[in-house]
């Protein structure tokens, strides 16, 4: 039996060898094909005098879509690379990219883990079809309708035998539920799935699927008897990072447009299923009520505003070369997502926009704000991507109140206002007339004042809508302007939902609860309810219990079966009651330093319309964020630093220090460090050429495959004419190349010799080509022009000399322009 099993084995491999050959026929037989059709589409623009454009349009838009195909697959072939290759390597390789929380403390732990998941993995891929056919298929084929696309049906799904990876694991034991266990899962998976589908009876399929995200597990309630968990509740904290191919007949839609409605109703999909504040909940025992496992817990709103961008790229193009930009904003909290209206032609737009989030988690939660310029287009996406932030809610709930601006990452440059309020819940009702005050101050007219969980168990004795025929029905779910719809139960007057919502209240003494039993096939309704919020406002902790209640214009028994819980929003303050993993001891001070000798620059006040130059950081543990060094890694860097006297750019005695860290923003010795408000610096010297001297910190993030610079301040900049002042800026190039797309560049900083920026840039690089690229950082001034070169000084930095296992913060000495590099 072992050697039929080797010889088995040894088959499988040598099938490609021969299907090479078939395939290398076909391939010429292909190209053949393709040549003779090209010629005969030029022979037929021509016999038919046709316009060239019929000639020229169709072959821009092939280079243009064989040019986004190379640059995906390309990307796909770095993560499907990654899922295939040893735990071991997999975890080492993304040790500075995990949270400070991971609990591997050693890389076996992470394999033991992972060889459990490749074991079970034939069980999820089966739960994962019926997912895919009963959830996912339906909902897709109904988004895809709204753009005319009809008739989606998935034909095969196989999702292959690569496991997902997990690169993370955080089992929590402080502030939670004696009655409940709540497992963090950074979960990976870029297998070799095979899933084939018709849509407008065109057979395509999809190849290289990726997903990517943060999972949350939630056991609870704990019980005494087997299985001890009475149910499960699986979700994303965050939208996933999905990609895939497809192929098939479908090709000719895999190009940028075309290919992105697809991807977006798969996403919405998985959003609406199982990216908070929704929930995948998983019954274990039938001892336990559904209610407590489907009963929407918000833990609080965060308010949104908003204010304005400045510095915006500049990506519309006229006659007169580079124009400005149309922006609008996109802001997105787990699977809530706003958008702005657009404003033309503003580089530097203010928007005043106000939104709410409902918040299940404000643990590891994050909102994110994209920023596109608009253009327009023929329902196809072809707006051009402006750059994206993102904040980590938990530091707003620390704060109660932040106003930030964030800068733009993947790109240039820019940055963005963010004004942020954290709303904790009460069912306290004295509560109430203070907060519909706040909202009545804002004067927006959107606001809400509570939140309104919605639990639907079923429905009971509704009519027939058809004679001798039981309907089909689903329920809409409102609340003022926001609206939820069920899924369909097919044949039934007993349809049994089990679903829960949550809503913004703007007023709970005058909204209502509205919901509607439809029929599907006719379109008819078969009963309604109309619920008064305020009678909530007169029950014991404002929460109506599972209970019947009857239908209006429906049968004289028809029924619906839910449960009501009103929660009132407090006012943002700031909370005191930091977890205790998170508190790390206070950093000393350090000790007082002789004045440095006064600098020769010149600081006039800033005008107001410049924001303020240290942004806000946030406390994600999202590798989007690149961390910086604060004081608890600064000691671990000047110890490794004494010991590598290679690197003469970086003097110990000259690393910054940082001082009067807020409590709430201290982090445990395994969180990466992060960007503090830094005192003046003690670097007293300008460099080994007089030039002045640059502070720069750089990452590298395996997961995202993105080198992070982040520009602080430059020092000592010589001043060789007291009334000609430099306006210093610093521009970066991704050597070799020096092309536009790799270039970055801050703001200008004017009449100063001393400018502080704490700009952050980034690139896309691949871990293998990391080693073998520089980065050019040339330091200018927009004086000068006529009485020399703006040149100031220049500093190359050579990515082999350094191990990016960890954030650099360093200084580094300006030298002379250095041509032909």
């Amino acid at each position: 039996m072992a050697s039929d099993s080797n010889m088995a084995a040894t088959s499988k491999f040598a099938l490609p060898v021969n299907s090479e050959d078939n395939t290398d026929v076909l391939s010429i037989i292909y190209r053949f094909f393709k040549k003779v059709s090209i010629v005969g589409a030029v022979y037929l623009v021509g016999y038919m005098h046709w316009s060239v454009a019929w000639l020229i349009g169709p072959v821009i838009l092939s280079v243009m879509r064989d040019q986004w195909r190379r640059e995906n697959e390309y990307r796909r072939s770095l993560a499907k690379a990654a899922a295939v290759s040893s735990e071991k390597d997999i975890v080492l390789a993304r040790l500075d990219d995990l949270p400070a929380w991971v609990f591997f403390p050693d890389v076996e732990r992470a394999e033991w883990l992972n060889r459990i998941l490749l074991q079970v993995w034939p069980n999820v891929n089966h739960y994962a079809r019926s997912l895919l056919k009963d959830t996912i298929e339906p909902a897709v084929a109904e988004s895809l309708a709204n753009y005319k696309l009809n008739g989606f049906k998935f034909e095969r799904m196989i999702l292959g035998t690569i496991a997902p990876r997990v690169g993370g694991v955080k089992v929590y034991d402080k502030n939670l539920s004696r009655n409940e266990i709540i497992m963090d899962i950074d979960l990976f998976y870029a297998g070799d799935c095979d899933i084939s589908f018709v849509l407008q009876r065109i057979r395509g399929g999809i190849k290289d699927l990726q997903i990517h995200g943060m999972v949350r597990v939630v056991m609870k309630p704990l019980i005494t008897k087997m299985p001890l968990v009475g149910g499960l509740q699986i979700f994303f904290l965050n939208n996933p990072s999905i990609d895939f191919n497809l192929v098939g007949a479908a090709d000719i839609l895999d190009m940028p447009g075309f290919s992105d409605i697809l991807r977006r109703c798969i996403v919405e999909q998985v959003s609406r299923i199982m990216v908070l504040p929704n929930k995948l909940p998983i019954k274990l025992s039938d001892e336990i009520p559904t209610v407590d496992l489907r009963m929407p817990e918000p833990e609080g709103v965060l308010r949104i505003h908003l204010v304005q961008a400045q510095n915006l790229m500049k990506k519309d193009v006229s006659m007169l070369g580079k124009g400005k930009s149309d922006p609008y904003a996109i802001i997105t909290v787990g699977a809530q997502q706003w958008k702005t209206k657009h404003i033309d032609n503003d580089v530097n737009p203010r928007w005043n926009f106000w939104c709410e989030a409902i918040i299940s988690s404000r643990k590891s939660q994050v909102l994110q704000c994209e920023l596109w310029d608009w253009d327009p287009g023929m329902g196809i996406q072809n707006d051009d991507y402006l750059g994206r932030c993102s904040l980590d809610i938990s530091q707003v709930v620390r704060a109660g109140r932040l106003d930030t601006w964030q800068t733009l990452q993947q790109a240039k440059h820019g940055k963005v206002e963010l004004r942020l309020s954290w709303h904790r819940l009460s069912t306290d009702i004295t509560d109430l007339s203070h907060a519909i005050t706040e909202t009545q101050l804002i004067k927006t007219g959107e606001l809400s004042s509570a939140v309104l969980s919605v639990y639907i168990d079923s429905c009971k004795n509704l009519p027939n809508a058809r004679s001798q025929a039981r309907p089909d029905p689903y329920l809409t779910v409102t609340v003022g302007k926001k609206t939820e719809n069920t899924a369909v139960q097919m044949r039934t007057d007993d349809p049994v939902y089990e679903i829960g919502y949550s809503f913004l209240v703007q007023n709970p003494e005058i909204d209502m609860l509205e919901i509607k039993a439809l029929d599907q096939k006719t379109g008819s309704t078969l009963g309604q309810l109309n619920f008064a919020i305020r009678a909530l406002l007169k029950q014991k902790d404002l929460c109506m219990l599972t209970q019947p209640i009857t239908l209006q214009k429906s049968g004289p028994e028809s029924k619906i079966i839910l449960a009501l819980q009103l929660k009132i929003l407090k006012e943002a303050i700031k909370e005191d009651d930091i977890e205790p993993e998170q508190v790390v001891d206070p950093v000393e001070k350090p000790e007082p330093v002789p004045p440095s000798p006064p600098q020769p620059s010149v600081q006039p006040p800033a005008p107001p319309s410049t924001p303020p130059p240290t942004p806000a950081v946030t406390d994600s543990t999202d590798a989007s964020q690149p961390p910086l060094l604060i004081n608890a890694e600064l000691k671990n860097l000047e110890e490794k630093l004494q010991d590598n006297a290679s690197e003469k750019s970086i003097p110990v005695e000259h690393i910054e220090r940082a001082v009067d860290v807020p409590q709430e923003q201290a982090s445990s010795e395994r969180d990466s460090p992060k960007l503090v408000h830094r005192t003046s610096s003690i670097t007293t010297s300008a460099g080994e050429a007089g030039l002045g001297r640059i502070l720069l910190s750089l990452r590298y993030s395996m997961q995202h495959q993105t080198l992070y610079i982040v520009v602080h301040k430059i020092m000592n900049i010589p001043l060789k004419d007291p009334t000609n002042v430099p306006d210093p800026y610093v521009k970066l190039y991704l050597l070799p190349g020096r092309s536009k797309d790799s270039k970055r560049k801050t703001v200008v900083v004017k009449d100063n010799c001393m400018p502080e920026y704490d700009e952050q840039f980034d690139w896309v690089i691949p871990h293998a080509e990391l080693h073998s690229r520089q980065v050019e950082v040339t330091v200018a001034t927009h004086k000068g022009f006529l009485g020399g070169s703006p040149i100031i000084g220049q500093v190359i930095v050579y990515l082999n000399q350094y191990d990016f296992r960890e954030a650099k913060t360093m200084w580094f000495d300006l030298m002379p322009e250095m041509p032909g590099v």
